[in-house]
């Protein structure tokens, strides 16, 4: 794969870069007519093209060869969780985790929560820049801001979890998710998820469980959730 990764979701049937794209294309790279570039739609495709039109708004392009390419992963992650009042610690969190990798994003509005709303467009650029930058071809989905209370009831394929603070029975997320399980896990916000958001989840199916002996951040929580799945997947079985 090409040092540079481009993102075009609507390739095959409009071969034109967006005009993000196309400006990093032509005033940064500073690349012409006929120069290689490497393209990903995001849904597990990458493109070897021929740059045909080189415009800052919409770059043209042909498309030479299209690969399938394999999730590296056997499980899918979730992670819901109420966003924190300074969007750039929520920023921070969606870019390392889309570098570790992950599939969902579900932006939860519950009791405590300090924000109730999100800008989705721009999370969705520090999602696809994240991609790009760690060479992967699937972008994570990002979800609509929900109420827990009216996301609690989805179903799941895989094991669902609530990570809380309080004291009551619970077990580590280390011991208790198993390898190649897909996973939804529940974020609070800092002042956590009320005891009676709690107990809703766990009536619907959520196993409680913590995420260490510290108290966290929401974001650090986030992240520390995110890459203990993803350790447990990378540990070889004896």
């Amino acid at each position: 794969m090409a040092d540079t990764l481009f993102y075009c979701p609507d390739i095959v049937k409009n071969p034109r870069l967006p005009e993000q794209e196309s400006q990093h294309c032509v005033k940064v790279l500073r690349m012409k007519e006929g120069d290689r570039l490497t393209v990903t739609d995001g849904e597990g495709f990458i493109y070897d093209c021929e740059l045909l039109e080189a415009h800052p708004r919409h770059c043209t392009l042909s498309i030479l060869h299209q690969q399938k390419v394999e999730k590296k992963r056997d499980y899918t992650l979730h992670i819901a969780f109420a966003p924190t009042k300074q969007m750039d610690r929520n920023e921070w969190f969606m870019e390392k985790a889309t570098e570790i990798g992950i599939d969902f994003f579900i932006p939860l509005s519950s009791s405590f929560s300090e924000r109730k709303e999100i800008k989705r467009e721009r999370l969705e650029k520090i999602v696809v820049s994240a991609m790009k930058q760690s060479q992967q071809a699937f972008l994570p989905g990002i979800e609509e801001m929900v109420r827990l209370k009216d996301f609690i009831s989805r179903p799941f394929t895989g094991r669902r979890f609530i990570a809380h603070c309080y004291a009551l029975p619970k077990k580590p997320l280390t011991e208790t998710y198993r390898k190649g399980e897909n996973a939804l896990i529940l974020i609070g916000p800092e002042g956590d998820f009320s005891e009676e958001e709690v107990a809703l989840a766990i009536e619907n199916g959520y196993e409680p469980v913590s995420l260490g002996d510290t108290r966290l951040r929401t974001e650090t929580a986030c992240l520390i959730a995110t890459h203990t799945i993803h350790v447990i997947n990378q540990i070889t079985s004896k």
